[in-house]
């Protein structure tokens, strides 16, 4: 799984690309990724800021309150 910062750069540079009028994107790797239409690179956008909605959400932790009748 990528960490926040790496979500947050490939979002970054999904956003470049769609606000230059290009349709494709080299990540890291340098591997490239061609998107075919505006919608598409639209929502590539949208499922990355969903992540990055998750990852920096804080985690719930669960508790069990442990009881006794004291006999």
């Amino acid at each position: 799984m990528a960490t926040l910062a790496q979500l947050q750069e490939w979002r970054d540079r999904l956003k470049d690309a769609r606000f230059n009028g290009l349709r494709s994107v080299q990540d890291s790797n340098g591997e490239r990724v061609e998107y075919k239409s505006d919608s598409e690179l639209a929502r590539a956008i949208a499922a990355v800021e969903s992540e990055i909605a998750g990852a920096s959400r804080p985690r719930q932790s669960i508790l069990y309150p442990l009881t006794s009748k004291g006999v």
